[in-house]
């Protein structure tokens, strides 16, 4: 289920971005996002515990829509649930946010070495423009920079375990 984030979700936020990143965000970048940013759109995907049966966050993503550009900002899936198509129902849910906003294009940076995220862009239609040199720390890695323009809801959204339902 992918649904708006609230402050409740933090914590499970928190320890997702410091699972997934070398440089992850802070508690202070994150609460930031998701209460002082008027561009920011934060989602959350929601599956059940295998154990306990409760709704546990297990992805997340931070994007900003602002004016006609979307910027994709921070995406990230916990290592059990990735490969089963949360991230895309994620980037998904943003494309679909921004054009109903009015966005036109779509843009972000990606680590160089990330050739699952990479991939995953270029499925949904976003291709590489340029590479910026050194921009990652931690290590310090190139970033990929790719675009998505004209902005549209890719294909890929509209195949079946690739839409939300559960989004608002």
């Amino acid at each position: 289920m992918i649904e708006p984030a609230t402050a409740d979700a933090l914590d499970e936020v928190l320890a997702i971005e410091q699972a997934c990143f070398s440089a992850p965000w802070t508690r202070k970048m994150l609460a930031a996002e998701l209460s002082g940013n008027p561009f920011a759109n934060f989602l959350i995907a929601r599956c059940p515990d295998p154990l306990s049966g409760a709704l546990a966050v297990v992805g997340y993503f931070c994007f900003w829509v602002v004016f006609e550009e979307l910027r994709l900002m921070n995406l990230a899936v916990s290592g059990p649930f990735r490969r089963q198509g949360v991230a895309t129902r994620l980037v998904c849910e943003a494309l679909r946010t921004g054009v109903e906003r009015g966005a036109t294009r779509a843009m972000l940076e990606v680590r160089v070495s990330n050739h699952e995220a990479q991939t995953l862009y270029h499925r949904l239609g976003f291709r590489q423009t340029a590479t910026r040199k050194g921009y990652y720390v931690n290590p310090v890695e190139d970033a990929v920079l790719m675009e998505m323009t004209p902005l549209k809801v890719s294909d890929v959204c509209r195949q079946p375990g690739a839409s939300s339902p559960g989004a608002k």
